[in-house]
């Protein structure tokens, strides 16, 4: 089981329910940016590690739900990442709903894993996503579509209805500037 398993993360998904396998792929592949993405907004690894695992719990319960045609599976996790951090901070706790329906124990997180998360944050990755977020906003789609999401230039241009020329300048802009920010914070 590898993260570079030559499927895409749709198939992999449909493949769950028979392989599960092929979701421990899925989970790999995205496990590391969704702990990073509820780092930086939670400030707390051990909120950012539980919500990791209520996304892919809820992922895991309600996967037969996906639409690929309602974009990449990436962008489902993470409307699935923004509902499971905004029902947290209406509560002020992490729901257990969807580990209670897989029968799922609450996984106590060892010391190890809390350095792990941290690690990610000091390897600066946090940092460059919020680089990243700090682009302009059709450059900073461009960027994700292409570069995360892994969609052809001519469906990006599509969807941002503008030709391909224009979404690969966008793309070489962002990545441009986020050299440069990288550069710049190193000295």
């Amino acid at each position: 089981m590898s993260v570079d398993d030559p499927r895409r993360d749709a198939e992999l998904l449909s493949a769950a329910t028979r392989d599960p396998e092929a979701f421990g792929v899925l989970y790999r592949r995205y496990e590391n940016p969704l702990l990073l993405y509820f780092l930086k907004r939670t400030r707390s690894p051990e909120l950012a590690a539980d919500l990791t695992a209520e996304v892919f719990a809820a992922a895991l319960v309600s996967h037969r739900r996906y639409r690929p045609s309602r974009g990449p599976v990436s962008a489902w996790l993470y409307g699935i990442a923004s509902n499971k951090l905004a029902d947290s901070r209406r509560r002020s706790a992490v729901e257990d709903r969807a580990r209670r329906k897989l029968a799922m124990e609450p996984l106590p997180l060892a010391d190890d894993d809390i350095d792990r998360i941290e690690a990610l944050t000091e390897s600066g990755a946090a940092d460059l996503l919020e680089l990243v977020e700090n682009l302009p906003e059709d450059q900073r789609r461009a960027l994700k579509a292409r570069v995360i999401e892994e969609r052809p230039y001519d469906e990006i241009a599509a969807r941002m209805r503008c030709s391909p020329a224009v979404v690969r300048k966008r793309v070489s802009r962002a990545v441009a500037t986020l050299r440069r920010e990288i550069g710049e914070e190193a000295s």
